[in-house]
């Protein structure tokens, strides 16, 4: 086996001796030992491939008398990846057709075990994987999607994506790729800040054509304490306004905007953040969290009542906007395909919107103590948010 870079992105090759004997498909071993995989990938790893080399699927659950026969001996390629490029569900190729397919562990009861088709041919799920990217990064066939944003740049990027899958699947797109032509495109709906001193710029009428106009709460200057000195996001809460989600989000309807220290008025004043008298709440989350803003940095944070601990949310009121507007989208979008994605493929679909969010706001996803609110709640399966 060897990984090449040739100045480029990586590529994994196998020889001829290495897919011996299980891969007898003709084209696919030339793909392996010509063309190979991509070495480095936001949607696939293939970490273990190259530790171990290809293995069967009984050899990998341990128990090959129990496995099924249709997978038995499928070969384990690779790897979704998930969160820092963890493996999440193997990627499978039958060494006698080419197609590549997804399954699930159950070590414990191996005759569970199905597959989910990804690919009908290695050239195409790296052609897919190649489109996939070159969205995400604005580059290759999408690079004229740089520097233009808005729900008219959505909808054709997601076009555009579907057609690509579409030319190989027919209408039987595999639901792996349909959530990324589906969510990873909603990236493009709001630019960086400008003069705004915010750090994105969303559309003028995005939230209210998004939750209805009814759904907005906008709010005066007489509604803000005075410890509310960050201009842009006064002039973003006044202009704009936040969604009254009712589900994840509900904002505080009295009036005015309570500092946390006032809303916490009868906790003892040592449980309470420093500086809580510049930490204006403005309404709370689920799980017994309250929603503050920085008044002096207009930084988002979130309060754990119950914790009694404060952790970082957002980078401001914009990108608290947009992960509210990206919930809802995703939600809508899953509720039209019948709950489709989110049915049977959960953490994909949480995966996606992580990587996502992330990308847009580094601070919705990240935190020094290694866990954040979002994260969590998109991971929740459970709790069902997505």
């Amino acid at each position: 086996m060897s990984t090449t870079t040739d100045a480029g992105p990586a590529t994994i090759r196998l020889t001829e001796a290495e897919l011996d004997p299980y891969v007898t498909h003709a084209s696919t071993r030339s793909w392996l030992t010509g063309p190979g995989l991509p070495g480095d990938s936001c949607l696939f790893t293939f970490a273990e491939l190259r530790r171990s080399g290809l293995r069967r699927v009984a050899d990998s659950v341990g128990v090959p008398d129990r496995a099924v026969a249709d997978l038995r001996d499928q070969l384990v390629l690779g790897g979704l990846a998930g969160l820092d490029g963890q493996e999440t569900r193997p990627l499978l190729l039958d060494g006698a057709t080419g197609e590549v397919s997804t399954t699930s562990f159950f070590r414990a009861r191996p005759d569970l075990m199905d597959r989910a088709p990804l690919a009908p041919s290695l050239p195409t799920l790296v052609r897919f994987a190649t489109a996939t990217e070159e969205l995400t990064c604005r580059r290759g066939r999408f690079a004229s999607y740089a520097g233009r944003f808005g729900p008219k740049v959505v909808e054709d990027a997601t076009r555009q994506l579907l057609a690509v899958f579409e030319e190989d699947m027919g209408a039987e797109v595999p639901a792996f790729w349909k959530i990324a032509a589906l969510i990873r495109p909603l990236a493009l709906v709001a630019g960086p800040g400008s003069a705004a001193g915010l750090a994105l710029d969303l559309p003028p009428r995005l939230l209210d054509q998004e939750f209805g106009r009814g759904k907005m709460m906008r709010f005066e200057d007489i509604d803000f304490p005075t410890t509310l000195t960050h201009e842009p996001t006064r002039r973003f809460l006044r202009d704009t306004g936040l969604p009254d989600d009712g589900t994840l989000f509900c904002l505080d309807t009295d009036m005015p905007l309570p500092t946390l220290a006032e809303s916490c008025a009868d906790e003892r004043a040592d449980g309470l953040p420093a500086r809580a008298g510049h930490l204006i709440r403005l309404g709370h989350l689920v799980q017994d969290n309250s929603l503050v803003v920085d008044g002096e940095t207009g930084a988002v944070l979130h309060w754990s009542e119950s914790d009694a601990t404060l952790h970082p949310l957002n980078t401001d009121v914009s990108t608290l906007a947009f992960t509210l507007w990206l919930l809802h989208r995703e939600r809508t979008i899953d509720g039209a395909l019948a709950h489709e994605l989110t049915h049977q493929h959960y953490a994909q679909v949480a995966t996606t919107m992580i990587q996502l969010l992330s990308a847009i706001d580094p601070a919705a996803t990240t935190a020094a103590a290694d866990w954040h609110y979002w994260t969590k709640l998109f991971q929740d399966e459970d709790c069902g948010v997505l």
